[in-house]
């Protein structure tokens, strides 16, 4: 499948005589806001980072590990384009860690789940070869809750993000990079992300997150 890129789009070449666009665009003022942003922040050595949209964005990770070199670069509304766009800046420091999550705006969107799959190898790969020592963790996209999701996202349902994270995983096993299945923390018995953790459908209540760090500790990710 061939990507050909329009400023902020991507034509999707499937067939002979047949394309899909795509929006591939994430140049806005809260995406310059938070590049500018990092862009002075001190330098850390050994630094574990974590990299995402607005759920990223939205942890105290700071306040959850204290005297860690951690750094928060969520940006809300992200995608993967933007992610790739922007990795540069982050590899560049060489950190000790990267903690991925991203693809729940791309579905938004209504990108192919191949397509934000390939995006999320791409970055990974980025990584690797720009900071071979830096250690690559991708995590799972989180389930939505179906009975609370705002009309906005109703394009995400839990058969694509089922369909992601089984292509994150595989990407994961055949790159030796390591997986992590937040389902494990977030989903209930359904598969649905737990009512009593998320506003809105989607993203996680700010007292969520520490269960999240608590999940990474455990598995000796952190």
């Amino acid at each position: 499948m061939k990507q050909l890129i329009i400023t902020g789009f991507v034509l999707l070449a499937a067939l002979p005589g047949m394309c899909q666009s795509i929006d591939s665009s994430f140049d806005n003022m809260h995406y310059r806001e938070r590049m500018a942003l990092f862009a002075v922040l001190p330098a850390q050595k050994n630094a574990i980072v974590f990299l995402g949209n607005s759920i990223t964005e939205a942890g105290k990770w700071n306040d959850i590990l204290p005297g860690r070199p951690v750094q928060n670069r969520g940006i809300s509304g992200d995608v993967t384009y933007g992610v790739l766009n922007r990795l540069p800046q982050i590899i560049a420091a060489r950190p000790a860690k990267i903690f991925l999550l991203i693809g729940v705006n791309d579905l938004k969107r209504g990108t192919p789940v191949n397509v934000v799959a390939r995006n999320i190898e791409r970055a990974a790969e980025m990584i690797k070869s720009g900071s071979p020592k830096t250690k690559v963790y991708l995590q799972s996209v989180l389930p939505v809750n179906d009975t609370a999701l705002v009309e906005g996202f109703k394009k995400v349902t839990n058969a694509n993000v089922a369909l992601l994270n089984e292509s994150i995983r595989k990407i994961a096993k055949e790159k030796r990079y390591t997986y992590v299945n937040l389902h494990a923390v977030f989903a209930d018995a359904k598969g649905q992300l737990k009512i009593e953790e998320t506003p809105d459908g989607l993203h996680l209540r700010v007292g969520s997150y520490p269960a999240w760090v608590r999940y990474l500790q455990s598995k000796k990710y952190l």
